[in-house]
């Protein structure tokens, strides 16, 4: 099947369902002889609206052995094992869909075709849900704790409920996928499908010149009698962009013209060389390369908002009684302390969260480390316990370093050029924007923070600030 009839199937396949008409939709779309992952997705949401579970298992199987970064195939996927009752891999493909998602706090599909955004903080409600099935509770509690870095205003309400229920042992219901929502192809690749008369229709035309034997479809030119004939320069359309490439056997090539994107025939092109010296634009500094270097493997510590978190590190099961310690950093994170624990017990969960030593750490009640709110070994923890909520308290740390309002060692460096990525987990920036370095993710790749983001890019389009100079 050719690429022009996979899209005009798959665009007839979607209309039906915005038509409510799923049983057509799912009859055209499982006659696609090549589906892509995107496809196979699709037919796998009318087969868990169709509740045919086993069907809907194998097209999430396809769709995840195209595209092994889809997450939200990954979550689909663990939605079908659950309503099957296989908790164990249900569990597997949602700790898959949380990787996927690379420590940000949400994926947004629309730029892909699909209108729906997968929240980290669903992810791992899901994922407490199905270790509560399996009655691992103290671990479904610190994935809930764990989702509370992530959540929005928005799915605050959900997070809490479903901790107050592991709480006190009880099943909540799973975050649900809309499976009438799908992928859609590209509109500007489906407008290309109308077809269009590039001749027009014959017209008579009259030639200046007397006895001219001339005719055809090109438009009247002025002639000279006994001159040479001089024949027109084809227009040329140019792939600014890479080479044309047919599809199949239509002949068809796919272009990149004005910045946009389309389908033309491709005897209607002619190939162009372009030399070096139309590339150059006035002798303005331009990007090392034009394209990026090869996207680092990411390990789950080291995504953004996420670096700084030791994974491998396990917090103290929590039990009924236990008190929930959210701890405002330079990142959030939360510990779990049996009631009324002291402050050598306390200091030391925080301490090998952060992996700093606790003498170099200051804690307090309130984001000011005044006298009255410092929490020491002479403090009375009684107090302190005192003004929880609910079994849960809040408290703010900062290293010693810090107090004098800049970390020490912290490196800034300034973007050379403008960097611009769709990838949710890069970080955009402007020509001359100040970022601060986190970490150092290969020779290539920096992950940093910039106008309150955090995200990775290449290194090549940043240089370091010297101290010096921020000292201006």
């Amino acid at each position: 099947m050719s690429f022009l009839d996979t899209l005009r199937q798959w665009d007839t396949a979607v209309t039906c369902v915005d038509r409510q008409d799923l049983s057509e939709a799912l009859k055209i779309f499982l006659s696609i002889q090549e589906p892509n992952s995107k496809i196979y997705f699709d037919i796998g949401c009318l087969h868990l609206l169709n509740q045919d579970l086993d069907a809907a298992e194998k097209a999430f199987d396809c769709s995840i052995r195209k595209d092994e970064h889809l997450a939200v195939a990954f979550f689909q996927r663990g939605i079908t094992f659950y309503k099957k009752q296989r908790y164990e891999e249900s569990l597997a493909d949602f700790q898959q869909a949380f990787k996927a998602l690379r420590g940000n706090q949400l994926i947004d599909y629309k730029a892909l075709g699909l209108i729906y955004k997968l929240y980290a903080c669903e992810v791992l409600h899901n994922m407490a849900l199905a270790q509560a099935q399996l009655g691992n509770w103290e671990k479904a509690q610190e994935n809930l704790v764990k989702a509370l870095d992530y959540k929005t205003d928005a799915k605050l309400n959900i997070i809490d409920k479903a901790l107050q229920s592991t709480l006190k042992q009880k099943l909540f219901k799973p975050v649900e996928f809309p499976s009438k929502v799908l992928f859609k192809p590209n509109k500007n690749y489906v407008a290309e499908l109308e077809k269009k008369d590039y001749l027009g229709k014959a017209t008579v035309v009259a030639s200046v010149v007397p006895q001219d034997e001339f005719s055809g479809f090109a438009p009247l030119q002025p002639q000279v009698e006994d001159s040479p004939a001089c024949p027109k320069e084809p227009e040329v359309l140019r792939a600014l962009e890479g080479e044309p490439h047919t599809k199949d056997a239509d002949n068809w090539a796919s272009v990149i013209f004005n910045e946009r994107r389309g389908l033309v025939p491709y005897n209607y092109l002619e190939r162009l060389e372009i030399s070096l010296a139309s590339k150059q634009n006035g002798g303005k500094s331009e990007p090392p390369t034009r394209e990026p270097p090869a996207r680092p493997e990411r390990k789950p510590g080291l995504t953004p908002d996420n670096s700084s978190r030791d994974t491998k590190q396990k917090d103290a099961r929590a039990t009924d009684n236990s008190f929930i310690v959210k701890v405002r950093f330079t990142f959030n994170f939360a510990v779990s302390v049996p009631p009324g624990s002291s402050y050598a017990l306390l200091i030391e969960k925080i301490s090998k969260k952060i992996n700093l030593p606790s003498t170099a750490i200051i804690m307090s009640l309130t984001s000011e480390a005044t006298g009255q709110s410092v929490i020491n070994a002479n403090t009375e923890m009684e107090s302190v316990w005192s003004s929880a909520s609910g079994r849960r308290l809040t408290l703010w740390c900062i290293a010693k370093e810090q107090t004098d309002g800049k970390p020490q060692n912290e490196i800034h460096l300034v973007a050379l050029h403008s960097y611009e990525s769709s990838n949710p987990e890069d970080l955009n920036f402007h020509e001359g924007d100040m970022i601060t370095l986190l970490s150092r993710v290969n020779q290539d790749w920096f992950e940093g923070q910039c106008n309150g983001n955090t995200g990775i890019f290449p290194a090549s389009f940043v240089e370091e600030v010297p101290d010096s100079d921020l000292n201006k």
